[in-house]
Formats: structure tokens, C-alpha cells, sequence
């Protein structure tokens, strides 16, 4: 190695010792003929004092350096607690510039302070990685895998990596196709998933799989969607419900508690899909904060209010039996229809244009619209769904939501997965905007 010392590791206990260094020029400050710069490479930081102004005037931004000095505490009230370096300095007997930067397109260091389009960024990936956080991304991901074939490992399982280029096997999304030269008119298909490749590792007789998995889907652009990702992949065999619980749960206490920092406390709580979607909306919840979704589908089974009433319901002042329609046919909502709700504390203060902004983001997610009551100081129902519900109705739809004096109670109707898929965005909005959810 041309350098003696990682720069980030530099403390206290090696002042009065002649370094050599190597990374790149972070930042630079200049000071009455003294040219102070902040060197980074991998480990992390150091602050270079170079007394001579000839060889400090053409370093810039970038600059790939050597650097020999000595290790000298900094002047007293000078050190950086922020650093973990922060207590010392190097300063330069000799500089040695290893490569030259030209101008950069964008800062490396204050990127936060001027926003880059992320097409830059991809052009010029090779100086976005040197950005802090993005180094740390990946080397914490590199951690992740790490732990995680420590415990497979304790169990174990065998690492076994499975094809790339195979045929095409029925899955959820569309193949990405690889043409064959050697047999024109001939394909591989990038795998979707490991399935079928674990499935025989079992049926051989291998018993433990796993795999950190590449996987490949064509399908559309989505925010939870990319066209390859990597998933933990595991297969075993002759197990029972709780093997898979608890070898799951080893793995997150581990990730957790040596990448975050974080104690999870086993066992994990579960909840059913079903207990998941009834109470807030989505299978994967954010449990973070409260705020639980309230059906009011029996609770509006009569109400005059057709919105909530649903398709084919029988007009107001007809009476109802169970999935009939006025015709006697059966209702098209069947019991797929929803009506549910959820709760905003302290909503009821929001003006008018915020409310009519809540309509044009659930609108912006594929919605007609928001319904919503607001819950006046003294208890009375206020808003443009209040006036159209029955006065029995009104008497107890805040007590049936759970709703204090001051809140907003947004509503959805519609399908299962409509009105649901709704008040889930709604349940995280409102945690967002009221600053319940703990970041």
C-alpha cells in the first residue's frame, strides 16, 4: 500500500507520528497563507495543513492526493466534534497529486444544498458514490448480506447459486428474453424467481437452500417495482410454521440490532392478512402509529347518502333485504362493497383549501374524491357529507369512529380494494402530516 494510516482512523494517540496518507481532496479552506483541506477516501476524514502556498494553489476540488505529514493535535478550541477525526490534524510535509479533477458537474459535498436531477447523477455515477451517503448505502448493504449468510450458515444452509439464462417458466410478470446466437429464433429467459431451481434442490435431497437471490420481471414502472431486484431466497425442508417464524426472526434481530443499532424484541407480534387489511388497509403496515381504519359498511347499510349507499342499493325511503335490489335481483355490490374510515386528530382546523386539496391528492392516486365530516369543538357534524346523512346517523358517527371534538374523519366507499387501497394512502398522509409517525 503507498499509505501507512487509513485517514479516518487518526486519533488522539498518534500525534507526533509521520503519516502517509492517500484519498481525495473533500474540501478546502484558505486562511492567512495557510491552505486547510479535508482529505476522504474510505474510512472516512481528516483535516491536511499545508503551510505552502505554491503547493497548495492548484489543488481543487476532487484531486486525488498523496499526503506525508505529522500527526499534531489541533490548537485548542479548533477540533470537531462532528469528526471522528476531529481532535487532530496532518500537517504536509509532502504532497504528492496522484490524478486531477476537472470541473465537476455537480458538488460532491454540499450536494444536499443544491439539488442534481437524478439523470446527472446516473451519467456521473462514478463521483455520486463518493457522496457520504451513498458510500454508506452500499457498504450497509454489504453488511446485510454478510449477517445474513452468518445465521444461514449457523443453520446449516447451503449457498447455492442457481442459472441465469434458463426458459421460460409461467410466473407473475413478463420474461426478459435473451436471444441464443448459436440457434437463431431461440431465447433464454432471465429468471423471475429461483422456484422451480429450489424445487429440485429439495426434491435432490439438499434440505436447506438459500440464495442471495437476483431476480429479473418486465413489467411496469411502479414505485414498488423494479425490473431486477434481489430477494433472500430459502428453502427447506420438513419444516413446521414456527421454524420459518423463528429462523425469520433471527435474521431480522440480527440485521437490526448490529446494522440499525436497534433491539427487536421476539417473538415478533403476527397478525392474519384479513386482521392486516381490516385494520389499516394494507398487508404490509406501518404500525409506527395509530390511527386504525373504522368500517362503517353495516353502519351506512340504509343511509340516504348514495354515495355511501353503494351501486345498485335501493333508493331512499325502499326498504332493503339482504343483496336484493329494488328489482329483486341481486345487488351488484354484493358484499365486495366497502365503506370504511379513518381518523385525522385535529383535522376539523383545517381551512377550506387545505380540505379541497386533500380531494385533489386522492384524486392524483386514482380516486374520485375524499369524503370527509369535521367534528365541531361542541360535537355537531359540519362538511358536505354531514348535511346529507340521516340525524341518526349524525348522533353517533363520531362516536362509532372514535372521533374527539376538533377531528377530521375522512371516508372511502367503494370496492374492497378501492376503498381500502384509499384509506390505507390516507391513514400514512394523516400520520405524516400530524407528525405521529416517528422517523
Amino acid at each position: 500500500m503507498i499509505r501507512t494510516h487509513d485517514a479516518g482512523t487518526l486519533r488522539a494517540e498518534h500525534v507526533g507520528q509521520t503519516v502517509t496518507l492517500a484519498g481525495w481532496v473533500a474540501r478546502r479552506r484558505d486562511h492567512g497563507g495557510v491552505a486547510f483541506i479535508d482529505l476522504r477516501e474510505g474510512s472516512g476524514y481528516v483535516q491536511v495543513v499545508i503551510r505552502d502556498e505554491e503547493v497548495a494553489r492548484p489543488l481543487r476540488s476532487e484531486f486525488c492526493l498523496r499526503v506525508v505529514g505529522e500527526v499534531s493535535a489541533r490548537p485548542e478550541g479548533n477540533a470537531n466534534p462532528h469528526l471522528p477525526s476531529g481532535e487532530i490534524e496532518v500537517v504536509a510535509s509532502k504532497i504528492q497529486v496522484l490524478s486531477e479533477s476537472s470541473a465537476l458537474p455537480f458538488p460532491i459535498e454540499e450536494h444536499q444544498a443544491t439539488p442534481v436531477s437524478e439523470e446527472i447523477r446516473l451519467r456521473y455515477r462514478y463521483l455520486d458514490l463518493r457522496r457520504e451517503d451513498m458510500a454508506r448505502n452500499l457498504r450497509m448493504r454489504a453488511d446485510v448480506t454478510r449477517i445474513i449468510r452468518e445465521v444461514m450458515a449457523a443453520h446449516d444452509f447451503l449457498d447455492v447459486e442457481t442459472p441465469f439464462l434458463t426458459r421460460s417458466t409461467p410466473e407473475g410478470a413478463r420474461d426478459f428474453l435473451v436471444p441464443v446466437r448459436l440457434q437463431p429464433g431461440s431465447w433464454y429467459a432471465l429468471p423471475q424467481s429461483p422456484q422451480l431451481f429450489k424445487q429440485l434442490l429439495m426434491v435432490a435431497g439438499l434440505e436447506r437452500y438459500f440464495q442471495i437471490a437476483r431476480c429479473f420481471r418486465d413489467e411496469d414502472f411502479r414505485a414498488d417495482r423494479q425490473p431486477e431486484f434481489t430477494q433472500l431466497d430459502i428453502e427447506l425442508s420438513f419444516p413446521d410454521v414456527e421454524d420459518i417464524y423463528a429462523l425469520t426472526e433471527e435474521i431480522l434481530v440480527r440485521l437490526w440490532r448490529e446494522v440499525v443499532g436497534h433491539e427487536i424484541s421476539t417473538p415478533i407480534p403476527r397478525m392474519t392478512y384479513h386482521e392486516a387489511v381490516s385494520r389499516f388497509g394494507i398487508d404490509r403496515p406501518d404500525l409506527r402509529f395509530g390511527c386504525e381504519l373504522v368500517d362503517f359498511t353495516d353502519y351506512f347499510a340504509d343511509t340516504p347518502f348514495r354515495v355511501f349507499r353503494g351501486p345498485g342499493s335501493p333508493p331512499e325511503g325502499h326498504g332493503r333485504g339482504p343483496g336484493s335490489s329494488p328489482e329483486g335481483r341481486s345487488s351488484p355490490k354484493g358484499e365486495d362493497w366497502h365503506v370504511g374510515a379513518v381518523v385525522m386528530p385535529g383535522g376539523a382546523s383545517q381551512p377550506r383549501k387545505q380540505l379541497d386539496a386533500w380531494q385533489d391528492w386522492a384524486r392524483s392516486r386514482g380516486a374520485k374524491g375524499l369524503a370527509y365530516v369535521l367534528v365541531g369543538e361542541d360535537g355537531t357534524l359540519a362538511g358536505p357529507v354531514a348535511k346529507n346523512l340521516s340525524e341518526t346517523e349524525r348522533e353517533h358517527l363520531a362516536g362509532h369512529a372514535g372521533a374527539a371534538p376538533g377531528d377530521c374523519v375522512f371516508f372511502a366507499a367503494g370496492t374492497s380494494a378501492e376503498a381500502h387501497g384509499l384509506l390505507a394512502a390516507t391513514r400514512l398522509e394523516v400520520g405524516e402530516r400530524c407528525g405521529l409517525i416517528d422517523h
